[in-house]
């Protein structure tokens, strides 16, 4: 057996860290079906493919971390240690012979040995930076990743939306419709909205600001 780990929004201010993985007994599958990295696959095709996968796989994991726990836990350890702890959690419950992992950490073999030292049972890990476009079977636990997260901040903007209808774009923190929704909601609400990441730079920004020109009011 073989399993795929990837992740999907590491970097966005707003909305969850979605980790998957996927065990196929080999890759020929997903070879059939074209699986590659989910950011070079339409949205409609993303979602098609999502739900062949894990109807065929031999099992799949999703873990979710909400924006309140990733600023929790970066209170006492990195991004890069959040994924390490994370992509742990998902080859625990797969126990694969064999693992990809896309490696979060610029050294892809410390990623892989940091996961290492936190399993109890024997297992092969290859880390690469764009595993997702390496392997098949990184680029089907992406899909599974990058969709899941699709539905849950689809979620977080129909919510947001009800009090404050303006589009709540990619994300990012570069994204400049996202930073309008972010300076608009901080106006209006005098405080950050639900679902954000408030120990990103941008939103500790946006908030300085906010105290700078209530100071400058005076």
């Amino acid at each position: 057996m073989i399993t795929g780990v990837d992740e999907a929004g590491r970097g966005p201010v707003i909305g969850p860290l979605v980790i998957a993985g996927v065990t196929f007994k080999d890759e020929n599958p997903l070879i059939e079906l074209n699986v590659r990295d989910s950011k070079k696959i339409f949205p409609n095709r993303r979602k098609f493919l999502a739900e062949k996968i894990k109807q065929i796989a031999l099992n799949y994991e999703i873990l979710i971390i909400k924006a309140k726990e990733i600023d929790d836990m970066r209170k006492v350890m990195t991004l890069n240690e959040i994924e390490v702890n994370a992509f742990t959690k998902v080859i625990k419950k797969l126990k694969p012979e064999l693992c990809y992992v896309d490696s979060a950490d610029v050294n892809e073999n410390r990623f892989k040995q940091d996961i290492l030292s936190q399993l109890t049972f024997k297992t092969e890990i290859i880390s690469k930076h764009k595993a997702d476009d390496l392997y098949p079977i990184v680029g089907a636990a992406s899909i599974i990743a990058k969709t899941k997260r699709d539905e849950e901040v689809n979620i977080i903007e129909e919510e947001l939306k009800e009090k404050l209808n303006i589009p709540l774009g990619s994300g990012y923190p570069a994204d400049p419709i996202t930073q309008k929704f972010l300076q608009t909601w901080l106006v209006k609400y005098k405080k950050l909205p639900p679902y954000i990441r408030k120990s990103w730079k941008t939103s500790q920004n946006l908030l300085k600001n906010s105290y700078t020109k209530k100071l400058e009011d005076y």
